[in-house]
């Protein structure tokens, strides 16, 4: 049997940043897996992309990596949020999106393990980080998803 995958989610959203770095290090996550599409706006705080970078390097020793191929297209996400579409739809069409991108040749476990999927929703339940998360675990068979 292979050793399993640990992958890590967390949204910044409705956290002080002093929480968010803590679940961070206290779980032993080695790289923030940026999955957002915009990581640069004025009203991501202190998890805007340059920021982030140096926080989590300076705080943790972690490493920041952008991969905005795990990210909704902007169509996908205006339509869920700026037109109140149903979550349904919106899994649908992302699921659809990560299949075509094939995500899981993109992405190494090696890569993955130890990695904590960053998006900016606080909870993963309507979140396209824990979609991503559950469609590598399909792919790959052991990856082990741990929601911050």
């Amino acid at each position: 049997m292979t050793q399993p995958i640990d992958v890590f989610t967390i949204g910044f959203t409705q956290k002080k940043a002093q929480q968010f770095f803590e679940l961070l290090l206290k779980s032993g996550v080695r790289r923030v897996i940026d999955t957002r599409l915009n990581n640069a706006s004025q009203l991501a705080g202190f998890s805007k992309r340059d920021d982030l970078a140096y926080f989590l390097k300076t705080i943790g020793d972690i490493e920041y990596i952008h991969m905005p191929e795990l990210a909704p297209t902007k169509d996908i996400l205006d339509a869920y949020k700026k037109q109140k579409g149903d979550w349904q739809t919106y899994e649908t069409k992302f699921i659809d999106l990560i299949n075509k991108r094939q995500i899981e040749k993109v992405l190494s476990p090696e890569l993955v393990n130890g990695g904590c999927l960053l998006c900016s929703e606080a909870k993963p339940h309507h979140c396209h980080r824990r979609l991503v998360a559950e469609y590598l675990n399909k792919k790959w068979g052991n990856v082990d998803i741990h929601h911050l």
